[in-house]
């Protein structure tokens, strides 16, 4: 399936990441407006940038202005990150990795992982933050794991249930409604924790370092 990177506004993601993605058959990068100024300190050139162009840098869009797309878009009602989405969707991509989504505005985080749960059923959205990455799901799944691995699961409301096998906390009929009950650092205790999810749609947060390590993130 076609996929691309998302660069946002948030923290800056590693340069390592990016190459390892672009490495593993991500076609293109797409900055989403100051996730630009963020391209430009790693040393990253966007195929794509998108936005209103409220925050990305004068020096920095004269710099991409012969080497980028540069696409204005001026739709308010929708965040940078919407537009990319948008943008990606219509180009045909089906997953979108994001970077930079997160950071130190807390309004922001949360309104990316809404916009994850938004465009769930048009692109795929796997946000990798820190040491982390976020996976999401729906009706059944077989993860391929690593042993004692911590795996950390979240839902949103009573009418998602998830039943798990190869959990070292099974989740059994749960619904893991958001600010009642939660499923973090749980534990894979074999190769494969298998999820079988009706009613809606689930996060599972996972270790990005023994993800690349194996070999999985393209697997999940």
């Amino acid at each position: 399936m076609k996929s691309t990177i998302i660069i946002a506004n948030g923290d800056s993601p590693k340069k390592e990441i990016v190459i390892y993605l672009q490495k593993n058959g991500v076609e293109s990068i797409i900055a989403a407006d100051g996730g630009a100024n963020t391209a430009f300190k790693l040393g990253v050139v966007p195929n794509y940038i998108i936005g209103d162009f409220d925050s990305i840098k004068p020096k920095v869009k004269k710099y991409f202005s012969d080497k980028s797309e540069i696409i204005c878009f001026v739709n308010q009602d929708d965040t940078d990150v919407e537009k990319a989405l948008k943008f990606a969707i219509e180009k045909g991509y089906k997953t979108a990795y994001l970077l930079g989504g997160t950071g130190d505005r807390l309004d922001h985080s949360i309104g990316n992982l809404g916009i994850v749960l938004k465009y769930y059923n048009r692109i795929r959205v796997i946000i990798i933050h820190g040491k982390t990455i976020l996976f999401p799901y729906s009706k059944e799944t077989n993860l391929i794991t690593i042993p004692n691995e911590t795996i950390s699961l979240y839902a949103f409301d009573d009418r998602t249930i998830i039943n798990s096998e190869g959990l070292k906390y099974p989740l059994d009929n749960s619904t893991l409604k958001f600010g009642e009950r939660e499923s973090t650092s749980n534990m894979a205790t074999g190769n494969v924790v298998s999820l079988k999810i009706t009613g809606g749609i689930i996060f599972v947060i996972r270790e990005l370092k023994k993800m690349r390590k194996n070999g999985l993130i393209f697997k999940s």
